[in-house]
């Protein structure tokens, strides 16, 4: 293949994953009428429609659509060859993008990154919150963090943290108008404070250890949230039981804003792992990161 060729399919691989000759022309340091040219002289040679034009949008056509399935990988695989090629620099460089939920974020991603973030001045961490289970090739994302039993098996999956206590509380106040539960089984009784789960759409069950065996309750309950943290304010404010992670509660428990039950019934759940797909040329900045989160027992 010519340069000039895989300058055009590069072209056409920016403009259809940002869906905008715009923000393409500025990603590929071109004019927006350059990338449009470009665009169109590999559809005449190909002598095939690759995008669908409008005058608000810009869309693969199902040609197009194939093409930038095969070729959005080998682009991004050649990308991080290319930087891998700052391991012969002094400093490790880069932008990693990672989706992750809330309490990971808290409790391992910012500690590590508060570590690791001052003496390398040149990377670039973009954490975004999700409770979704998050395609991270699709969505551009260089990794994920989630519970140990929700990586897919065709992901590399890196412990970066200890198993998580979790803990079902509830308010004072709450409990004066409630008789606490005596095992898991009473919870239907209960009002619960629930998560919403994006991917399945259903919400998050509780998990229990009832004669040796794991059980999932339903608590169910007049509230939900996509957040853990108005999950435990509404708690405080007494409008239900809570089931979270217990040193996100711990503070709460230990002012007796918030009081612990079934603590003897509750799981823990499986540690956080980062998980990310093959990369033969994984960046040093990347290499770093994962690094430094590496969960070490002891």
């Amino acid at each position: 293949m010519r340069r000039e060729e895989m300058a055009d399919l590069a072209a056409f691989v920016a403009v259809a994953e940002e869906q905008s000759f715009t923000k393409a022309a500025a990603k590929l340091g071109m004019s927006q009428s350059a990338v449009s040219q470009v665009v169109r002289r590999l559809e005449e040679r190909l002598g095939l429609r690759l995008l669908s034009r409008t005058t608000r949008s810009v869309a693969p056509t199902e040609v197009g659509e194939r093409i930038l399935v095969t070729l959005s990988p080998m682009l991004r695989d050649l990308d991080a060859s290319i930087e891998a090629l700052s391991e012969y620099r002094d400093r490790p460089a880069g932008n990693i993008r990672i989706t992750t939920v809330e309490h990971a974020a808290a409790t391992i991603l910012r500690p590590a990154l508060a570590r690791l973030l001052p003496h390398h001045p040149d990377i670039n961490v973009e954490v975004i919150i999700d409770y979704g289970l998050t395609d991270i090739v699709s969505e551009r994302f260089d990794a994920g963090v989630r519970l140990g039993g929700q990586v897919d098996k065709d992901m590399i999956a890196v412990r970066i943290g200890p198993d998580i206590p979790m803990a079902v509380v509830g308010s004072p106040d709450y409990f004066a108008r409630h008789a606490p539960p005596s095992e898991p089984g009473e919870l239907v009784h209960h009002r619960g404070i629930n998560l919403r789960l994006p991917t399945s759409g259903t919400f998050n069950r509780w998990n229990f250890r009832q004669r040796g065996k794991t059980m999932r309750v339903q608590v169910e309950g007049q509230l939900a949230f996509n957040a853990i943290a108005q999950i435990r304010d509404a708690a405080l404010d007494g409008l239900g039981l809570a089931y979270l992670p217990l040193d996100y509660v711990d503070e709460a428990m230990a002012a007796g804003k918030l009081a612990r039950i079934l603590d003897r019934w509750t799981e823990d759940l499986p540690g956080y792992h980062l998980y990310y797909p093959n990369r033969r040329f994984a960046s040093p900045a990347f290499k770093l990161l994962v690094d430094t989160l590496r969960f070490r027992a002891g």
